[in-house]
């Protein structure tokens, strides 16, 4: 039986609906069921009295007007993403193509040059002779490559473009095809800027890692750690739990304050979400939050062994700093946020809706977490999978 969704996914799941996000919208972005979210919707409701407890049920006209408003927001969705794509990455002989589709279905073909932003004449002058296959096929790749840097928030650049298209897609295509269609295209990845400052070691007795950042199987070495980010209304605090093996963030707080117990919620989560045997190792940094005797006696409960790196070397915690510093490229740092809500909201669904699921890591052969644990899982009976390093 699959075990219940941890109380603050719940919550920041419906501050997204409540944000003025479509439940279909939110469901597919966090990997959960529509009728699961629909449900805590109505519930919530309730729970903020704005819908009475009990009530007649609906009538059929209006189960059936709901069913339709969903599949409108569905198909315009759809309407939206394909619009995008012809304004932005689709190049000119494909829009003539579409023209012609247009046109076949009753549309004239002067509107359908305006709507594309093409001339008539253009139009005609392509109708009259053949398109090659390789353009047709750039012209194709083109548009596939727009949508997968569209879905990774546009992050992503030529490696895990590529690496995308042959894993989802099954498209055989070389790194330097897709580099010059995404140069072609304005599409460009966004680099890591990688942070070298060190202060001088202090050595503890309790690094149980020291720099070894290896894993042979899932919940078997943790790493966490907190970050800090500015709104207009004050700083908000996130910590995390990442599994070494994988990369997955298997847990996560947010907070206004960096008190012990953001990191011992975090904590919390992963232990009730992986339920990890005794001897898992809880690696973090010195902070008070992870001395307290709250985080250090909630993880001793656990079975797991609390390490903690050198004072003030952030190569000692390297994994969950990637992490952050990736987080920071891709999300925190590409606009300025207004509340401490919006932020959350953003985090949140940041890990469990794109890292979690969907983002691809160079150290895991280009699978994304969920993805190289399901392929850990189904080779359980084969010998053990080897995990290849330290990426971001």
């Amino acid at each position: 039986m699959p075990r219940p969704y941890p109380s603050e996914f719940r919550e920041r799941a419906l501050e997204l609906v409540r944000s003025g996000r479509t439940v279909v919208d939110v469901a597919a972005a966090l990997g959960i069921a529509q009728s699961c979210l629909y449900r805590w919707k109505q519930q919530d409701l309730v729970d903020r009295g704005l819908r009475p407890v009990t009530g007649r049920a609906p009538s059929a006209e209006l189960t059936a007007a709901n069913r339709r408003i969903r599949e409108l927001e569905e198909e315009n969705k759809i309407l939206r993403r394909a619009a995008a794509a012809v304004e932005q990455v689709v190049p000119p002989k494909e829009r003539f193509r579409l023209v012609g589709e247009l046109h076949a279905d009753g549309v004239r073909v002067r509107k359908a040059c305006l709507a594309l932003g093409v001339s008539t004449s253009g139009y005609y002058e392509w109708k009259s002779r053949a398109p090659s296959a390789r353009s047709i096929r750039h012209a194709w790749l083109t548009d596939l490559i727009g949508q997968i840097h569209e879905a990774s928030y546009g992050t992503y650049g030529r490696m895990r473009v590529r690496a995308e298209l042959q894993r989802s897609h099954e498209v055989t295509v070389g790194q330097n095809t897709v580099g010059l269609l995404m140069r072609r295209s304005g599409l460009v990845g966004l680099p890591l800027r990688r942070r070298s400052k060190r202060v001088p070691n202090q050595v503890t007795v309790t690094d149980l890692v020291r720099r070894r950042f290896h894993a042979d199987g899932p919940d078997r070495l943790w790493v966490t750690d907190i970050t800090e980010h500015p709104t207009r209304e004050g700083k908000l605090y996130c910590c995390v739990v990442l599994d070494v093996f994988s990369r997955r963030v298997v847990g996560w707080a947010i907070d206004t304050t960096q008190r012990a117990e953001l990191a011992t919620n975090a904590l919390g989560m992963a232990i009730d979400s992986r339920r990890p045997s005794p001897g898992t190792i809880i690696h973090g940094d010195h902070g008070t939050q992870f001395t307290s005797w709250a985080f250090t006696s909630r993880a001793r409960n656990a079975g797991l062994l609390p390490s903690l790196g050198t004072v003030g070397d952030p190569y000692d915690n390297a994994v969950v700093e990637s992490f952050w510093a990736r987080m920071q490229v891709e999300l925190l740092n590409r606009r300025r946020w207004v509340t401490r809500v919006e932020l959350a909201n953003a985090i949140f669904e940041y890990i469990e809706g794109f890292h979690n699921r969907r983002r691809r890591h160079g150290a895991l052969g280009w699978d994304t977490p969920l993805e190289f644990e399901t392929r850990h899982r189904q080779l359980a009976t084969t010998p053990q999978l080897k995990f290849r390093g330290t990426g971001s």
